[in-house]
């Protein structure tokens, strides 16, 4: 589409062109925007040796620029595209059932970029600039948005678009998919309904806030629900009584920040009857463990790591990185705190899959003990997709939440 057979100096003559017959003062609909860009596109010389294919995207690439969001907006429109990486203006690259694929098309010029960042950070009230280059938002659509400007980035503005279904995956799909087997989504519905506080693990991109949105749906339709995000992605169903919070960055003056400790604090004077944190990095993940620690039980969050053993191990480190406690006392927080870890992984054929479901059965020797109770067994290759599906290893032994809810 760079594409619409326009050269970026072309197609932003042909934007400041268009601009310069609007009305400021009038509002205009799209389809008379889409004739002004039309009547402006024909009167050029190299509209005349297009054809009728360029033509149209030279007029739908325009047309974005004014309503949608430029170059990234028939990417958005495309529904096979799950991901979308920016490398700077020149350089975009999509997944696509798993698959990296460069895209033929960029942006005319770092400063139309950049003003389509600001655009999209602007609209969830975050600040991005050369004094705080990082930064997290989201769109419309409830995709995530991280964005990371020079210096720091040395190539240019780089923005990665994490996209999410427009129907969020149910469980139902997910089994459909073969990323969890028909026993292990019933065992974790009612482990859910029981309120066993699960945390959900996982490396990048291996479906963590998928399968948290899944879980959801077993969670009674009478209780309240406080959710806290960096950026708010979740997408509940069934929850009517829904509280969901996100964390502010400092304004220009360094003041005014509001992180995930603040928003966890918060919650438990919410009344909650469960809390679910979108994920955990640092040192949040002490508050997480003391409000699961003091009732407020069937709390679901996940985190990055290799394998449920390491995420142990990588709480203990975010705990200790926000308090002095001795090592034993953290870990039998995070004992008593969790009764189930699920860890997802992202295998060799791009699939994402339910890899492992323990269960945490306490501190003994001042370790933190789990016990494996699902555990997916690989059974061969077959045209290049992983056979295999989880199997049982043994049965759950805390089930006093479960005969306390009745089931």
């Amino acid at each position: 589409m760079e594409g619409a057979g326009l050269a970026p100096i072309e197609l932003a003559e042909l934007r400041e062109a268009v601009k310069a017959r609007l009305s400021w003062d009038a509002s205009v609909t799209d389809g008379e925007l889409r004739g002004l860009i039309e009547a402006e596109l024909f009167r050029s010389e190299r509209a005349r040796r297009m054809t009728a294919a360029e033509r149209t995207a030279a007029v739908s690439r325009l047309f974005h620029s004014f309503r949608g969001l430029d170059a990234l907006q028939p990417l958005l429109d495309d529904p096979d595209v799950t991901e979308i990486m920016i490398n700077g203006h020149r350089e975009i690259y999509v997944e696509r059932a798993g698959e990296l694929q460069a895209v033929p098309f960029g942006f005319e010029s770092r400063e139309r970029l950049e003003d389509l960042i600001q655009a999209i950070v602007g609209r969830v009230n975050r600040i991005v600039n050369e004094s705080s280059p990082i930064v997290d938002a989201r769109l419309p659509d409830g995709s995530r948005v991280h964005v990371v400007l020079p210096p720091i980035a040395l190539k240019g503005p780089t923005v990665t678009i994490r996209r999410f279904p427009r129907q969020p995956l149910g469980m139902e799909d997910l089994i459909a998919r073969g990323s969890v087997t028909g026993e292990a989504a019933e065992f974790l519905r009612l482990l859910v309904q029981a309120k066993y506080n699960l945390f959900i693990s996982g490396g990048t991109g291996s479906g963590k806030t998928t399968f948290l949105n899944a879980l959801s749906q077993w969670i009674p339709a009478d209780e309240r629900v406080i959710t806290i995000e960096d950026a708010a992605e979740l997408q509940l169903r069934g929850v009517s009584n829904l509280v969901s919070l996100e964390t502010r960055n400092a304004n220009t003056e360094g003041k005014g920040r509001i992180g995930m400790r603040e928003l966890i604090r918060a919650s438990l004077r919410m009344r909650p009857n469960r809390i679910i944190v979108g994920e955990v990095r640092g040192e949040e993940a002490l508050d997480m463990l003391q409000a699961m620690n003091t009732g407020h039980e069937g709390s679901l969050s996940t985190g990055h790591s290799n394998g449920a053993r390491d995420m142990i191990s990588r709480l203990e480190t975010m705990v200790l990185s926000g308090a002095e406690l001795p090592v034993s006392v953290v870990r039998q927080q995070i004992a008593s705190a969790l009764d189930v870890i699920v860890h997802l992984s992202r295998f060799r054929d791009r699939t994402r899959r339910v890899a492992e479901i323990c269960e945490v059965r306490g501190c003994r020797g001042g370790e933190v003990e789990l016990r494996t109770l699902f555990r997916f067994e690989e059974e061969g290759e077959k045209n290049g997709t992983v056979r295999g599906g989880l199997v049982r290893t043994a049965e759950l032994e805390n089930t006093a939440k479960l005969r306390f809810a009745g089931l």
